[in-house]
């Protein structure tokens, strides 16, 4: 809503609000001026005529032949030397005296001198006529006569009668140059005072208007930028790609799409704080920018995912190679302001246009598809799209469906995979499992749906679902028999997991010695500190700490000895390779139970699958087995079963297994 015409009609009116202002102000300085001109003759001619009619009373008061001197005759010789002396001691540097018919009879001057030739004057007349004043204003050479002087003619009145007419020439230079500086100064004050009634207003009225202007600016561009980054957001960026894709038939080339998502952002934003997560967003909006070339453009989606489109494409390489650039520039460590270094490597989506399509929501869901591949491949690589991911979406689209109608309606299945005992080989315990039902009935495995449920941060409500679930099951077990639960690294992100599931254990009736909670290393390498404090409170309740999948971390070793897990769960890894040529598997795992048992910790072994994995173990003598050798996992109804079977055939286990493998 900011059109060019728009802005003119803003510009006029501002303009025509300075001119009206401009306008007011002169009016108000010129108005000023005039009423200083009109005041100042006002006052010369009333002190002119003050100054005459107390001149007039002195003649009338002291020069006793005034009548005579009216009527033709000479003055007398008093009278002649009043005339001198006033003529010398006043502002009345000049008079005249006329008779009642207008005609001069008395002129001073430089002297003193009686007229013979009268001369006629018409204020004269009407001075007598009015009985009052008639003043005139006259400019004067400064030499022979001032360079201001008034002219009031006036009657001298006795007894109610004219003897005379009198004329006063006032010399009023001083005073009207008094009087000039005067409202000299009290007009600039008072333009002042106008100017500032009118000024300090409209600068209030510009600086809003200014302010406004800005404001204005401020709300466009946010519409279209994004704040954090100052890089166009979503809305821009649908905009400009659709316009770029209506010039593609004329340009000849093609559009790449570069969807790039920061890996492990959340984790600097966790360890470092979200202030350093924004630096880090504005330091790659600006190599990104630096990195495109002029005419791409690059925007910003949201949180750490950002879209550079590049021009003038004419084939896939040349778009790599891009991808690749906008990688390495991403991927330079970035210096906090603490001092410390950290650095984030970048996986790119690719879609081409018009190839992948010709409109902006499918390139985006392209580029958006090829990224998650490339999320998918190992991260820190490109990935070009390709129409197969296309089925692959739909299917993580369903699949998502699915899982949150799970959670809001509790549709999991539990499953319970056997645990036994050697060298006996009863059970022991089950590790519970989750599954998810499909529309079809069949049973989804949580390597597929966990990860989703992680990304859509629904793990939280799942696994308190599973931990209650299962320790509710438990619960009604024989006392001797405990149940084992996998924990996700992201359910500890939510708060204090020890007061969950010390809530459930209180609420299911379940012994705190019966649960086992089992964790994988990943859990430790997001935040050690924290996470151990966690574990440590679990610990104080009574619950086993088991670590899940342990052999094939990289630091699994340097946790051992930080805190005193309970259990080591050796991976299924080690059983399927058992039997490989040139490996030393079967020295790994003996390593492996000789370290538990120096360590005090239990050791389990996972995926025991065949009598000859099991006879070797028996030569090794871990504590406890796990495996399809001994039981699938199996449905509570099934468990059940497996555990009367197993309570009333003790001590041996063979019974119990042989009834799992028929099933």
């Amino acid at each position: 809503m900011n059109s060019p015409l728009i802005r003119k009609a803003r510009r006029l009116l501002t303009h025509r609000a300075i001119a009206i202002i401009a306008i007011v102000l002169g009016l108000v300085v010129g108005s000023t001026i005039g009423a200083v001109k009109l005041a100042t003759d006002r006052l010369l001619n009333a002190s002119a005529t003050s100054t005459a009619q107390h001149w007039a009373n002195l003649l009338a008061d002291t020069v006793g032949d005034l009548e005579q001197i009216g009527a033709g005759m000479p003055p007398s010789q008093a009278s002649t030397a009043f005339f001198d002396w006033a003529r010398q001691a006043g502002h009345v540097f000049r008079y005249e005296i006329y008779n009642r018919q207008g005609y001069s009879q008395l002129i001073s001057d430089k002297i003193i001198e009686q007229v013979d030739i009268s001369e006629y004057s018409v204020d004269a007349v009407k001075s007598l006529q009015s009985e009052s004043p008639v003043v005139s204003v006259f400019e004067g050479d400064g030499t022979t006569k001032p360079e201001f002087f008034s002219r009031a003619v006036l009657p001298v009145i006795e007894d109610g009668e004219p003897v005379a007419i009198v004329a006063a020439y006032v010399d009023q230079t001083a005073e009207r140059q008094l009087f000039r500086n005067t409202f000299a100064v009290v007009s600039v004050f008072l333009c002042l005072v106008t100017g500032l009634a009118f000024s300090l207003p409209a600068m209030a009225w510009y600086r809003r208007t200014r302010e406004k202007r800005v404001a204005d600016r401020r709300i466009r561009f946010l519409a279209h930028h994004d704040a954090l980054t100052g890089l166009t957001n979503r809305v821009r960026l649908v905009e400009r790609l659709n316009q770029m894709l209506q010039r593609l038939p004329d340009t000849g080339t093609g559009l790449a799409i570069h969807f790039v998502d920061l890996d492990r952002f959340k984790e600097i934003n966790d360890t470092y704080g979200h202030s350093a997560g924004d630096l880090v967003l504005r330091a790659v909006a600006e190599r990104l920018n630096r990195a495109s070339a002029e005419g791409d453009l690059v925007s910003r989606l949201g949180g750490d995912e950002f879209i550079v489109i590049q021009h003038n494409v004419s084939d896939m390489q040349g778009a790599g190679f891009y991808a690749e650039h906008l990688a390495e520039q991403v991927g330079h460590p970035i210096v906090l302001p603490c001092g410390q270094e950290v650095a984030s490597t970048a996986s790119v989506g690719i879609a081409m246009a018009p190839a992948d399509g010709t409109n902006s929501e499918r390139l985006l869901k392209c580029a958006d598809l090829a990224l998650y591949a490339a999320k998918a491949a190992g991260k820190n690589c490109a990935r070009f799209f390709e129409p197969e991911m296309d089925a692959r979406l739909e299917e993580r689209i369903a699949l998502e469906r699915r899982l949150r109608e799970a959670i809001r309606t509790g549709d999991f299945v539990l499953h319970y995979q056997p645990i036994v005992a050697l060298p006996e080989r009863r059970l022991v315990g089950f590790e519970a499992l989750v599954r998810l039902p499909h529309e079809d009935g069949s049973l989804i495995p949580p390597g597929v749906f966990i990860p989703v449920a992680e990304d859509l941060q629904l793990i939280d409500r799942l696994g308190e679902w599973v931990l209650r679930n299962a320790c509710a099951a438990a619960a009604d077990w024989p006392s001797h028999l405990k149940v084992a639960v996998n924990l996700s690294p992201t359910q500890f992100d939510s708060g204090p997991i020890s007061e969950m599931v010390s809530d459930i254990l209180d609420e299911t009736g379940l012994g705190a010695a019966r649960l086992e909670i089992e964790i994988t290393e990943q859990l430790l390498i997001s935040d050690t500190e924290a996470v151990m404090q966690e574990l440590a409170r679990l610990k104080s309740l009574g619950i086993s700490i088991a670590m899940d999948d342990f052999g094939i971390g990289y630091s699994s070793l340097s946790y051992l000895w930080r805190f005193p897990f309970d259990r080591l769960k050796i991976d299924r890894s080690f059983m399927q390779s058992l039997d490989s040529k040139g490996r030393n598997t079967a020295r790994v795992i003996h390593t492996i139970v000789a370290l538990g048992r120096e360590m005090d910790m239990d050791v389990t072994v996972e995926g025991v699958e065949t009598a000859r994995q099991l006879a070797f173990l028996q030569t090794v003598q871990p504590d406890q087995l796990q495996g399809f050798y001994f039981g699938r996992p199996m449905p509570l109804d099934e468990a059940t079963s497996m555990i009367l079977k197993d309570l009333a055939a003790p001590p041996s286990f063979n019974q119990a297994i042989a009834a799992t493998r028929a099933v």
